[in-house]
């Protein structure tokens, strides 16, 4: 992990200063939600993020030990993302993101379908989602 000048000694200022801007936590979205696993993938996502801010976002998070990177089995020119568990303890944060969001925005039907699992009980859909991630 990175030496991250802290703010402050506060938790939560601490948290932010690793995954707090909007293409970090996009980028850990992807990959928890969609399976998005390469560069190119990222680059896809409706947000339209910039190459060279999405470069310095997974640097940023792969030097934090949030996502690690490894060889494409098809290709010498890509790799794959994957969330470590450090990334992976992210998904309560990213689910009450999710409610919150459900309660005070519109969401998209595809959002709400995964938040009607989650609802029917949060911890299982936790405990099994992180199941599969560790497995990815």
């Amino acid at each position: 992990m990175t030496d991250t000048k802290k703010r402050s000694d506060c938790p939560i200022s601490c948290s932010l200063d690793i995954w707090g801007d909007k293409w970090s936590l996009l980028i850990v979205r992807d990959l928890i939600f969609f399976k998005e696993r390469t560069y190119s993938d990222f680059l896809k996502s409706d947000e339209k993020i910039a190459t060279n801010i999405l470069a310095a976002r997974l640097q940023m998070l792969e030097d934090n030990g949030i996502i690690s990177k490894s060889e494409h089995p098809e290709s010498k020119a890509k790799v794959l993302y994957k969330l470590t568990p450090k990334g992976i303890d992210l998904l309560p944060l990213m689910i009450e993101i999710n409610v919150w969001a459900d309660k005070y925005l519109i969401i998209p039907d595809e959002q709400r379908e995964i938040l009607k699992e989650i609802k029917k009980n949060k911890e299982a859909y936790i405990k099994k989602r992180t199941k599969e991630l560790k497995e990815i």
